[in-house]
């Protein structure tokens, strides 16, 4: 292992388990003693976007100011705080309590697109020569977690003390800064940062990113809520399907990135991604059962795998001299079309109801598929093996 590969990917397993949590919280925190309604539950992802944002812009600037530790260990902290909110979140009531979930919130979201700028710029240097299949092995890593992390999360609340998952995140985070990072490279010291290190290029990647991560977050965000509250199954079945969306994710993170590129072309699985996701929005509306939901969910988490490293892996290596700036700004996107995906959603059920935005939701594979050929044609091969 080279040093700095230990904090890179333990960085992403925490990354993700942090990620998963509102959402896993879906029907704790629309009970009681809770009670948020839909709007106020799906208003939470908003600062979430916001925070994405602000670290998005400032990523390739911070990289430069502080050089990539310094990058990375404050988004570490940022997310320790994050952690800190919601664990007190716990004890929190009315109007106490949804400033601390959108304090968790905003704070989430800074400290997703800072790390995940940090850890995938930092995969795709450790890995050079196969770039693609270490972020998305990275990306695998941050998918294995937010399917593990909602059920230990339901475990918890069953017990009746769901705030120990977020106080145990806290301390792996701020335990993390005592690891080794890697040590800095002659292209981190010649990255630019700032504006100068944006390019008109790079829309393409972020509006492909944007759209997929609105797909996800439809998915994963109202998972429980579709099947715990529209199709009135238990819980456990709710936590269950949110779980396998993850793990039907990192599943295929894990086999598509350690297959060579020669046996499957990885072309073809980022042109047939949106396909697979377009089948799971018409499919899952016509189901009823919870192990058909459950396998469905399954599905559409497999499907939605390598969109989103893929399009980091081909953007990163179109823009050498601007990486950590081109990872910060598919971070931020991914927590944009996320948050579109998870509180667009709430609102909008007051005019449509959610099997029928499902059904609608098939048509984004027709950008998705156009933007996967556009992107992976006219980028360098990111990474052979």
């Amino acid at each position: 292992m080279k040093r700095g590969s230990i904090a890179v990917f333990a960085a992403g397993f925490l990354q993700g388990a942090a990620f998963v949590l509102i959402p896993a919280l879906g029907s704790t925190l629309r009970g009681a003693p809770y009670d948020l309604s839909n709007s106020s539950y799906g208003l939470l992802y908003f600062p979430e976007i916001l925070g994405a944002v602000l670290a998005a812009l400032g990523a390739g600037s911070i990289h430069q100011q502080l050089g990539a530790k310094g990058l990375f260990r404050l988004g570490a902290l940022v997310n320790a705080v994050a952690m800190a909110c919601l664990t007190l979140a716990y004890f929190g009531a009315g109007n106490f309590l949804f400033v601390l979930l959108l304090a968790e919130t905003l704070l989430l979201g800074v400290g997703f697109g800072l790390t995940n700028a940090a850890i995938n710029r930092a995969a795709s240097l450790l890995f050079t020569g196969a770039a693609a299949a270490a972020v998305t092995i990275l990306n695998a890593v941050i998918g294995g977690a937010t399917a593990v992390s909602p059920v230990l999360l339901h475990w918890l609340s069953q017990l009746g003390a769901w705030n120990i998952w977020p106080g145990l995140l806290l301390l792996l985070w701020l335990a993390l800064l005592l690891l080794p990072l890697a040590r800095e490279e002659k292209a981190d010291s010649q990255e630019l940062g700032g504006l100068q290190a944006w390019r008109r290029s790079m829309l393409p990647f972020a509006l492909g990113v944007v759209i997929y991560a609105i797909c996800e977050g439809s998915f994963g965000s109202w998972a429980d809520v579709l099947v715990t509250v529209d199709r009135h199954l238990p819980a456990a079945s709710g936590a269950l399907a949110l779980s396998l969306f993850w793990g039907g994710m990192t599943v295929a993170r894990f086999l598509l990135g350690a297959i060579p590129d020669h046996w499957l072309p990885r072309r073809w699985t980022y042109l047939a991604a949106p396909l697979g996701m377009a089948a799971c929005f018409l499919l899952i509306p016509e189901l009823r059962s919870p192990a058909t939901l459950i396998m469905a969910f399954t599905a559409a988490g497999f499907s939605c795998g390598i969109y989103y490293p893929y399009s980091m892996s081909y953007g990163i290596a179109a823009h050498p001299k601007e990486g950590t700036q081109m990872a910060g700004l598919l971070v931020g996107a991914l927590m944009v079309g996320e948050g579109i995906g998870s509180s667009g959603l709430g609102p909008l059920q007051s005019l449509l109801p959610l099997d029928q935005i499902y059904r609608f939701s098939a048509l984004w594979a027709i950008p998705l598929l156009y933007l996967a050929w556009r992107n992976s044609r006219i980028a360098p091969e990111a990474g052979h093996d």
